[in-house]
């Protein structure tokens, strides 16, 4: 189970990555994958080098997550991450850390509705084509029988 307590806190449970993977429904490659291409910090390791995970990095992967189910790309993540991180360093209170990460947040969602838009107007394009095709061969059928 996904322990809520603080990394930073003695005697905290931590999660194993294949125990977080089924969770979430992921797979443990694309946790190590985050962690290799810099969007999750390196996990703690047990004394058998097993990967665990603490209420941090845990919600950090859910946000990723979620970030990806909304059409976010890799390198706009990155860059989140890398923000969220120098802004993490260098203020103590997550509210101050928010604050600094949502103005390019909404920017980097606004240009994703955007292309969300843009899909939806040119799939719509498309079953309207589609639609009148297949009137047009359905009408062709009618005039073909004797």
């Amino acid at each position: 189970m996904i322990n809520n307590e603080n990394n930073s806190s003695p005697g905290v449970d931590l999660v194993q990555i294949g125990d977080l993977a089924e969770q979430l429904g992921i797979t443990t490659r694309t946790i190590r994958y985050y962690e290799e291409i810099g969007l999750m910090g390196l996990s703690q390791r047990v004394g058998t080098g097993a990967r665990q995970y603490g209420r941090d990095e845990i919600r950090r992967l859910k946000f990723i997550l979620k970030l990806k189910n909304l059409g976010i790309d890799l390198k706009e993540m990155r860059e989140l991450a890398d923000h969220f991180d120098a802004h993490n360093q260098s203020f103590n209170s997550q509210q101050r850390q928010f604050s600094t990460i949502t103005p390019r947040l909404l920017e980097i969602l606004d240009l994703n509705i955007h292309k969300v838009d843009e899909k939806i107007s040119t799939l719509s394009s498309l079953r309207k084509d589609i639609v009148d095709y297949r009137l047009r061969i359905l009408n062709d059928l009618k005039e073909q029988k004797p």
